[in-house]
């Protein structure tokens, strides 16, 4: 059972059915799941001085998306796009280390590495999305704790901002697995280390009841799999904004 999870959750949104018959997605998430008190100073920094903002997403295979214009399609992608229409005259590039069925303690090492590349090199941001993989592998809660914290400060350390994102939900993955425990840990984690959490398993909980999107069919449909990933992608840049104080406005006027 498990070696079937790894294999297909890996497979990331790919897995999902079609999308309903309508004009489209409706991508609306409820505010309160877009809000965060936690600061993006570096990501602040990067766009009003250095007028480039370099960010990386750290992940597993459900960050990514294969088949036709997979890597365009990604919500990664999807940031980007976002964040240069929002950004205007500021230079936006999103790269991406993902590693498909690697738990979180594998991202580890490559954060305390960054500690050694120049300044210059260093993003202001790093998206850590964690915690599918070690709950198909049922790592312990407690350990799985103890990597987000190593990893979060080895991050801060660095001197870049950090951003948590949670699991994808997925109506037959919680009756398979206990996503509960992973989801409170990566939330404590962000509270104790005052980093935003982009909270991707609720608002894809509120998607599935809201109709936007049938999550649970076992019709596998690259479409739909390309318009979450764009709502994401769309969603992540506004908690984003917000999170560096930054309002759009002001630099379209500075141009």
């Amino acid at each position: 059972m498990k070696a079937m999870l790894i294999g297909s959750m890996m497979a990331g949104l790919l897995a999902l059915a079609p999308a309903r018959a309508t004009d489209g997605p409706g991508c609306t998430v409820p505010a309160y799941l877009l809000t965060t008190e936690s600061k993006l100073p570096k990501v602040a920094e990067a766009v009003k001085t250095k007028k480039l903002l370099e960010i990386l997403v750290v992940g597993s295979g459900s960050s990514a998306l294969t088949g036709p214009d997979g890597v365009s399609a990604s919500y990664p992608a999807r940031l980007e796009a976002a964040l240069r229409e929002q950004f205007a005259g500021v230079t936006v590039n999103v790269k991406t280390d993902l590693r498909p069925k690697k738990i979180a303690a594998d991202a580890v090492g490559s954060f305390v590495l960054m500690e050694k590349l120049p300044q210059d090199q260093k993003p202001a941001l790093v998206i850590w999305q964690t915690g599918t993989v070690d709950a198909v592998r049922s790592t312990d809660p407690d350990d799985f704790r103890a990597v987000l914290d190593s990893g979060v400060a080895a991050l801060q350390k660095v001197g870049t901002d950090v951003l948590l994102i949670n699991l994808q939900y997925s109506p037959r993955m919680e009756t398979m697995l206990s996503v509960a425990p992973y989801n409170d840990t990566i939330r404590v984690v962000a509270l104790d280390h005052d980093v935003p959490m982009f909270d991707r398993f609720s608002i894809m909980r509120h998607w599935s009841d809201a109709g936007d999107f049938d999550l649970f069919g076992p019709v596998h449909g690259f479409a739909m799999a390309k318009q979450v990933h764009d709502c994401i992608g769309r969603s992540l840049s506004t908690m984003v904004i917000e999170a560096s104080g930054i309002n759009p406005a002001e630099l379209r006027i500075q141009r």
